[in-house]
């Protein structure tokens, strides 16, 4: 089968699911395929800044109306350091499973086919799957932190990074605990990232050096005692969670790889294109932005577009995953976390600064 002008996008999570949004309403037949007939809870993800829910709003999506928790402050633990910022503009909790669930239908209400397939390799001009291959001139790359065998992101670093999340179950005296807040746990070696979701449970994203689970014997629950033995905080939100939480783990998580070119026909979106720490809360404005991007400028070039949009979204994600990236090896050192809470809480300005130069140019 000889390569169409259809676009082709692999994943049809957040970035792949705005790309096929944009590309559908401009006429184009785009094709999602998607390993997942039904939408879960992906591992990263459940929190989305002022500036998602405002590029959100420009597709038809409203958060509010998806029944997404309310998020006005910021709250840092580090040890027994504590500071608390009101955020510049409301934020939402929301699950993966609601908010990739909502997206979908938008997509394929928009005109675009979804096709269920296992995509294993990636070639110039071709995916392939488990059911068959799937030729394009134009690929759009939206497979998140999963990497796929030909287009793989380097992954060299001495103690990489790994993310682990589970749920707690909805309990009133959690939300009383939490609030409209969305909470970053500072510890040696990594950090916890807690925010309620539309159904009153709460989300927790744990980004952390390997070894700092190797201490905890590669056991996720043991690694979580030994946190809460370092935070009251954090073993205060603890005592809701069942005594072995089930885990959802990732391992090598590349933060901070931003992909600065492309082969043409070849659209990198999401993780794909550029991985911000997680602690700043932008991934899911990273990936819809990237989407919209990366449709736009197929729209003016074809596949032939790709280069330069993967140049020119390489300008507009490197200061927001620099900022991001700086905090974070901050914040992974106990001195460097205590301080970071003392300047948030000392010095309000400067934190709010921080969070806006975070963000991803509209």
């Amino acid at each position: 089968m000889a390569p169409t002008d259809a676009p082709v996008i692999l994943g049809a999570g957040p970035a792949g699911c705005a790309a096929a949004i944009v590309l559908a309403r401009g006429g184009a037949e785009p094709l999602l395929i998607d390993r997942d007939a039904e939408v879960g809870d992906a591992l990263c993800g459940g929190f989305m800044s002022w500036r998602t829910a405002a590029t959100l709003r420009s597709l038809g999506i409203d958060l509010a109306q998806l029944g997404a928790q309310r998020v006005t402050t910021l709250r840092l633990f580090a040890g027994d350091s504590f500071a608390q910022n009101t955020l510049p503009e409301p934020a939402w909790g929301l699950s993966r499973r609601a908010f990739d669930s909502a997206l979908r239908r938008v997509a394929v209400k928009a005109g675009a086919a979804l096709e269920i397939d296992t995509i294993r390799a990636l070639a110039p001009g071709c995916a392939s799957g488990a059911a068959r291959d799937y030729r394009s001139d134009s690929l759009f790359l939206a497979s998140g932190k999963h990497d796929l065998r030909g287009a793989a992101r380097p992954r060299n670093a001495r103690d990489p990074a790994l993310g682990l999340r589970f749920r707690i179950a909805s309990d009133p005296r959690l939300t009383a605990l939490i609030g409209e807040s969305i909470e970053l746990h500072l510890f040696a070696g990594g950090y916890a990232g807690i925010v309620l979701q539309e159904d009153g449970s709460a989300n927790v994203c744990l980004a952390l050096r390997k070894s700092l689970l190797a201490r905890a014997a590669n056991d996720p629950a043991q690694l979580l005692d030994m946190l809460a033995d370092q935070s009251a905080a954090f073993a205060a939100r603890l005592r809701f969670a069942p005594a072995s939480p089930r885990v959802d783990t990732i391992a090598a998580v590349p933060y901070g790889w931003i992909a600065q070119d492309t082969a043409p026909g070849l659209f990198r979106l999401g993780d794909q294109a550029a991985v911000i720490p997680s602690l700043a809360g932008e991934g899911m404005s990273i990936a819809i932005a990237s989407g919209i991007a990366a449709a736009q400028a197929w729209q003016q070039g074809g596949g032939a577009a790709a280069p330069t949009y993967q140049q020119e979204f390489a300008r507009r994600a490197r200061r927001p995953v620099r900022v991001a990236e700086a905090i974070w090896h901050t914040g992974e050192h106990a001195t460097g976390g205590r301080a970071l809470t003392q300047v948030a809480q000392s010095i309000a300005p400067a934190a709010r600064l921080a969070m806006r130069l975070s963000r991803i140019a509209a």
